[in-house]
């Protein structure tokens, strides 16, 4: 565990530091109040009960005297009573400081640590959310940070309660007697001992465990939104079985993991109870040949038997101290991965301007190359088209242009307006430019909130004009509720088109200079996506429209079409133009042409 981790709990502490402060100062009142009961029942029982002579400093013999000395106690017994309730009393209070300071230390670093946790995940670049699970995120940022909550505010304190209990408490059976406090010491660094060995064996274990309970969420995730994909194919047996292998496997690593608790419990059980043995025996021996008094051999049973649980209850701690440790650290590896982040000199130009790819080439991490050397330009206002295979790079290109892929410096360039894309701040970008993918993401709002969310101050007519323009306003109107009908899960209410066209409509309200739409109509049929098309066209203004499309005729009415095989540029022009020369385009024109005919006729 490296210590930055640790910062990240101090940072978050940071605010909170004096609720913490009150609550350790409340815990070692309420441990003090607990060890004043012990001396008051040793005091009465030797010097009142046995009348052993007093010896202790002259002023707490002057204050005896104040009160009428030993016999004025023997006649008032009902003052021990009374000073036991009052150290009860101050341990129930400062017992409740310091819970409820702890608690709102806790909630408050929790809290922050959330909040920068989530932040952080937002700022983290669109690579690394590829590469990890959505399942094994969620586990670190609810699961992992409820361990450390818990530990914080549970184990920390009780944890802290501990060593002052050891520290007081030996203290004060030295006092009484050094031979006993002597036995009391050899057993501590055994305790010690075996716990720390058994730490060292269930961090790893505790590790395994979270791992496996990452790929647990994720598994159940991974169900959850592909339900479609799962009951279309009759795959629920293979998802039942595919969960309960993994449930099985993180069972058994939980019981692995009791054995080992079990194991250190039951040693703990022995050395207390050889602990409390030796206390008794030599007690028992030194009050008989009045080594000690009675009153001192009951205060020492009693101290021994207060740090007795505490003591073994230390290997539960470590444990969760090695649960709390191991959540920190996966915590840790997601705030240590670099977020994207801007120059302080970024720009925020006008992106009404002439897109430039130049001498692009790109690959992703420990793939082949998916761009080799591709240039072309789009010019300001114009409908530009992409046309080309699977895996041909398309969707790379707008991934680039949209900086969800940082273009290396080796890899040639993108401008817009003569300003390459890197200097201009991320933020200003990615509003500038509206996309709309082939599978959109709808959130569990309904269709109005879903259209507006890049603008929640959106006036209705707003909203029913973009989806008049997307073709969708009429699908709505046919829901009972119409525009307040709630879309399920990632848009499992709707159809694959009406999905399609709603994130239409959510773009079309940015009103963005720059307007991708990524294979976005191919859940329409040709109708609606030609109208789709010409009410674009009326729309537009001096926007730039890139199309990215399978099919001809959503491309040939474009400005200019690129065409793209194996990540190369392998023609580019006008329809007329392509349709003209052979080519790739030329061959996918005549056979969709062809299709449609057979499908007329």
């Amino acid at each position: 565990m490296k210590g930055s981790d640790y910062r990240i709990i101090r940072r978050s502490a940071k605010g909170f530091i004096k609720l913490f402060y009150i609550s350790a100062a409340a815990t070692i009142i309420k441990v003090a109040a607990s060890f004043a009961v012990p001396q008051v029942i040793r005091f009465a029982v030797d010097h009142v009960i046995d009348n052993v002579p007093l010896n202790y400093p002259r002023q707490i013999i002057n204050m005896l005297d104040a009160i009428g000395g030993i016999e004025s106690l023997k006649e008032n017994l009902w003052l021990f009573a009374l000073l036991i309730l009052i150290l009860a009393v101050i341990t129930g209070i400062s017992d409740y400081m310091g819970r409820i300071t702890l608690a709102r230390g806790t909630e408050g670093t929790i809290k922050a640590l959330r909040d920068k946790l989530f932040e952080h995940i937002q700022n983290l670049p669109y690579s690394w959310h590829i590469k990890n699970q959505t399942g094994d995120i969620i586990q670190r940022s609810t699961s992992d940070v409820e361990v450390i909550r818990n530990f914080i505010s549970t184990q920390l304190v009780e944890m802290f309660r501990v060593i002052i209990l050891v520290i007081i408490s030996l203290i004060l059976m030295f006092l009484m007697n050094f031979q006993l406090t002597v036995a009391v010491l050899i057993f501590i660094p055994l305790v010690l001992l075996y716990s720390t060995i058994f730490y060292g064996i269930l961090a790893k274990k505790f590790l395994v465990a979270d791992e496996a309970e990452g790929q647990l969420f994720t598994t159940i995730q991974e169900n959850l939104t592909g339900v479609r994909v799962v009951r279309a194919f009759g795959r629920e047996r293979h998802e039942i079985e595919k969960f309960s292998e993994r449930n099985n496997t993180f069972s058994e690593l939980w019981v692995k993991l009791g054995y080992q608790l079990g194991y250190y419990w039951g040693i703990g059980d022995l050395v207390t109870g050889v602990l409390l043995m030796v206390i008794v025996v030599y007690g028992t021996y030194f009050a008989i040949n009045d080594v000690i008094t009675l009153g001192e051999f009951l205060a020492f049973a009693s101290y021994a038997a207060m740090i007795g649980w505490p003591l073994r209850s230390f290997g539960r701690i470590l444990s969760e101290l090695s649960k709390a440790k191991v959540s920190l650290k996966r915590i840790c590896e997601i705030l240590s991965e670099p977020v994207e982040f801007d120059d302080p000199d970024s720009l925020t130009p006008d992106i009404f301007k002439d897109i430039e790819f130049k001498n692009v080439s790109f690959k992703y991490e420990g793939e082949i190359s998916v761009l080799k050397n591709i240039s072309f330009k789009i010019k300001a206002g114009s409908t530009f088209a992409i046309l080309g295979g699977t895996g041909s790079g398309k969707t790379t290109l707008m991934y680039l242009l949209n900086r969800l892929y940082d273009l290396p410096d080796d890899m040639g360039s993108i401008t817009i307006g003569g300003v390459n894309i890197k200097n201009i701040k991320r933020e200003h970008l990615r509003k500038n430019i509206g996309m709309v993918l082939q599978e959109p993401f709808l959130f569990s709002r309904t269709i109005k909130e879903n259209i507006a969310i890049v603008n929640p101050d959106t006036s209705m007519d707003e909203i029913k004009g973009a989806a008049s323009i997307a073709r969708v306003d009429e699908s709505i109107e046919e829901f009972s509720k119409g525009y307040d009908t709630l879309v399920g899960e990632r848009g499992v209410t709707l159809s694959g088109g009406q999905k399609q066209r709603v994130a239409i409509a959510r773009m079309l309200l940015q009103k963005t200079p720059i307007m991708v739409f990524d294979d976005s109509l191919s859940a329409v049929d040709a109708d609606t996506d030609a109208k789709i098309r010409s009410s674009l066209k009326k729309r537009k203004g001096s926007s730039t429209i890139i199309i990215i499309s399978h099919r001809i005729t959503t491309l040939m009415e474009s400005d200019t079409i690129l065409v793209l095989d194996k990540g190369q540029v392998s023609d580019i022009g006008t329809h007329e133009e392509l349709i003209n020369r052979d080519g790739i385009y030329k061959d996918i024109y005549n056979v969709q042409m062809n299709l449609a005919e057979e499908d007329i006729e």
